[in-house]
């Protein structure tokens, strides 16, 4: 069996990644500081999959215990989620972000080289395209100055693994650009829990609903969209996760085009706020207590991806939609209000 170490594991879509790869038969180390996390985590995977993912607590920035760590495990591939991920955070406290993320990705691209370790899937982001001029978004699309201190670390890692790749044959590295992912597996044993105050839609507007916050505040109404509100591609944690074993099996298999491919990760649909806010009412027959305010410094218009490249050379494209994407979220955090 691989071994995938998978950096971040324990978090949101790193969970349902370790999920979709246990069940495809790989074997998973999940490397994880836990700071946005918790490690009760790995036991509600082994309720979904039978199987406890081996665990390591460790900080990525650590390059001593990194070296260590892949001279202990015998490690066929990389799967790097790990990364610190608020837009709204980045604005305020930009070093944070410079440091946490590219640092982390350069220990663990040293210690691959050292051990040679080849591949390498990254998850990045569509922030990397900013504002685009004409949409959808596909592949080509030109990338733009960041909107946020966040959006540009996913931008310079990216810079970071194409200029790997074109120094290293032997290497082989992907970019996943993901759009916004939301829900939750439909045992509804894991979905998103970030500590402290939420930074993104959905989680906030499930602990709205939930009672533990008082209103959900919609940032922006003067935005050039139909209703006026920010325009999203919002892609099902389940969907995004299956594309991530698509992508580590297409590396080890060798069946790559080039040694640095780039990849959109999305639904193909744009969604406003409004849109997402509606279509949570409908499927759950609940009310979101909801308020317009001013646009949030970092955040873009809108954006929806063309994800014709992923379908085609993937075989990959994603399948759940909006309604189920509300639908596994409430179910998610209704279970985890049984817990509390």
């Amino acid at each position: 069996m691989r071994k995938i170490l998978v950096s971040g594991g324990s978090g949101y879509i790193g969970s349902h990644t370790v999920v979709e790869l246990q069940q495809s038969g790989f074997e998973v180390l999940i490397v994880d500081d836990l700071s946005n996390s918790k490690k009760e985590i790995l036991h509600k995977i082994e309720t979904i999959t039978n199987q406890l993912p081996e665990f390591v607590e460790l900080d990525l920035k650590d390059e001593v215990a990194i070296a260590h760590l892949f001279q202990s495990y015998e490690i066929d591939a990389v799967i790097h989620f790990a990364a610190s991920k608020s837009v709204g955070e980045s604005v305020v406290n930009p070093l944070l972000y410079y440091h946490n993320n590219l640092l982390s990705m350069l220990n663990l691209l040293k210690a691959m080289e050292a051990s040679d370790v080849t591949s390498f899937v990254f998850s990045s982001s569509c922030t990397v395209y900013g504002q685009p001029d004409h949409l959808p978004v596909t592949e080509q699309t030109p990338t733009k100055p960041a909107e946020s201190p966040y959006g540009n670390t996913k931008k310079i890692c990216e810079d970071i693994l194409k200029d790997y790749a074109h120094a290293n044959s032997e290497f082989n590295g992907m970019s996943l650009r993901y759009f916004n992912p939301v829900g939750a597996h439909p045992s509804g044993s894991i979905g998103e829990r970030p500590s402290g105050v939420p930074n993104n839609l959905i989680p906030y507007l499930l602990e709205t609903v939930a009672g533990v916050r008082e209103k959900l505040s919609v940032f922006g109404s003067d935005y050039g969209t139909p209703d006026g509100t920010a325009i999203r591609d919002y892609i099902h944690v389940v969907d995004l996760a299956q594309a991530h074993v698509i992508a580590v099996q297409r590396q080890l298999d060798q069946k790559n085009k080039s040694n640095y491919e780039v990849f959109n990760l999305g639904s193909g649909h744009g969604y406003s706020v409004l849109e997402v806010i509606k279509a949570f009412e409908k499927v759950n027959q609940e009310k979101v207590n909801y308020e317009l305010v001013d646009r949030r410094p970092g955040d873009i218009e809108k954006i929806y991806a063309d994800t014709t490249y992923a379908n085609e050379e993937l075989g990959w494209s994603a399948k759940l939609g909006i309604e189920e994407m509300m639908r596994s979220a409430w179910q998610w955090q209704q279970n985890l209000n049984k817990e509390s």
